[in-house]
């Protein structure tokens, strides 16, 4: 006795392969969020899937280009630094891919 199963063509199966894993890939965004606290700025990040993100690389940096203050997130996955003077943003760096920056306007 055999038991025969139903055969799907192969591009269904591909593609259904395919598409599970580009929802995995969407889920996974950077997020980074700065708010001021007094004269310190307070910077937390993770990734849109709820994930931490301890360890991650955070640089504050002037318009010339000029590193300011460079930074990892802590185990709470935050970033506490005095606020600098004139104009700034905050690039949050998790990889390739895995960038964001935040401008010193919108950090309010």
């Amino acid at each position: 006795m055999s038991l025969d199963f139903p055969r799907k063509p192969l591009h269904l199966i591909l593609a259904g392969l395919l598409s599970g894993l580009a929802g995995l890939a969407v889920a996974h965004n950077p997020v980074c969020v700065c708010v001021p606290d007094g004269d310190t700025v307070v910077c937390t990040g993770g990734f849109s899937d709820g994930s931490k993100a301890p360890g991650v690389t955070i640089d504050v940096v002037a318009y010339d280009e000029t590193i300011l203050i460079q930074g990892k997130l802590g185990d709470d996955s935050t970033l506490r630094f005095k606020r600098p003077e004139g104009e700034f943003y905050v690039l949050f760096d998790a990889g390739p891919g895995h960038v964001v920056e935040i401008d010193h306007t919108e950090i309010r």
